[in-house]
């Protein structure tokens, strides 16, 4: 009898090839789609037909709005920078991914993910980067290690977007060409300040200062910038102006004609994927300060806290409070916490 296996459903390209290629494999394929009242059921259940599997649908919008929601327009009134992948994965998308499979007695789950696992020489389970450029697993350094050890990531080896969906014409599914997602699925027109204000979550407008306290002119609100912003500020300067530091004690936004370099960042509440790497005190790796393919090298001091300091082998450019620094040891994710 083949094994069953759990697989995010989203309506999507990604998530439909990985259906097909798990199917391919010899799984029985059980497909959730998680109901959080931004639509897609439609499209989701289409897929499932057309690959012949099942569709289980897992309401999950009142713990989506809190966790997920609630913490993105919490971030920005405490003016943070936000991640809110970072959140749903381990909170929402992962557990209810879990929790059906524990139902229906499937020992695997899998998702659309770029991104791959692997095990150690102890057998322990390791998140992984995925081959393509877009390797998502910033996004899903939260996730516990228990849950990546059931986890099955089809497009983990995939080139780019582009062979996921020839695969999925040479498939004939539906939504070969279906444009990408927006990066925040709850804003799917991409106006987070008019999302914020519709939600109670803007802040009022206060004054631009330069690093000595000198007034430069108003801004919109603490929601509307973010560390390294150097664009729509609006302010003539003697050359170009970049935000500084966010204020939030006295809604200021503090501007600097100097970009933002760190050699040395703070992070709180830090989640290891792999923990045998900090056994033993600080440690070597690469840090990755946001959704991108850069990293750098630096050491992570562990502390007594949950905590950790990051001294960067050369400073990166504006680390944003709120955002996760992420930590790989080459290709395997060690872990990460939010930047103080």
């Amino acid at each position: 009898m083949a094994e069953k296996i759990v697989l995010g459903l989203s309506g999507g390209v990604d998530s439909a090839v990985a259906a097909a290629r798990l199917s391919a494999q010899g799984f029985a394929v059980h497909g959730l789609f998680l109901e959080v009242g931004l639509g897609g059921e439609q499209a989701a259940q289409q897929t499932a037909d057309e690959l012949g599997i099942p569709l289980y649908i897992a309401h999950m919008r009142e713990a989506f709005e809190q966790k997920v929601c609630g913490y993105f327009a919490d971030s920005f009134r405490h003016a943070h920078t936000p991640n809110p992948c970072v959140i749903c994965n381990p909170q929402i998308k992962f557990r209810a991914l879990t929790d059906y499979a524990d139902q229906i007695g499937a020992p695997y789950i899998a998702t659309g993910h770029y991104a791959r696992t692997g095990r150690d020489a102890q057998g322990r389970a390791l998140l992984k980067r995925a081959r393509a450029a877009k390797d998502q697993t910033y996004m899903m350094h939260r996730l516990p290690r228990q849950t990546i050890a059931r986890c099955v990531f089809p497009l983990g080896e995939s080139a780019d977007k582009d062979e996921v969906r020839s695969s999925a014409r040479q498939i004939g599914l539906a939504v070969a060409d279906k444009p990408d997602s927006m990066d925040i699925c709850f804003i799917p027109d991409g106006d987070v300040h008019g999302w914020l204000e519709r939600h109670g979550a803007s802040c009022p407008p206060g004054n631009f200062v330069d690093r000595q306290g000198n007034v430069l002119g108003r801004h919109k609100g603490l929601h509307c910038y973010t560390v390294g912003q150097r664009k729509g500020l609006g302010i003539a300067a003697e050359g170009r102006l970049f935000v500084h530091e966010l204020r939030p004690e006295t809604n200021e936004v503090v501007l600097s004609l100097n970009d933002v370099y760190r050699d040395e960042i703070a992070v709180q509440n830090v989640h290891y994927i792999a923990p045998e790497y900090a056994e033993n005190g600080a440690f070597c790796c690469q840090v990755r300060v946001r959704f991108s393919v850069r990293s750098d090298r630096a050491t992570v001091y562990p502390a007594a806290d949950g905590g950790a300091r990051v001294v960067f082998e050369q400073a990166v450019r504006a680390p944003a409070r709120g955002q996760s620094a992420v930590f790989y040891d080459g290709d395997i994710v060690i872990g990460g916490g939010f930047i103080l």
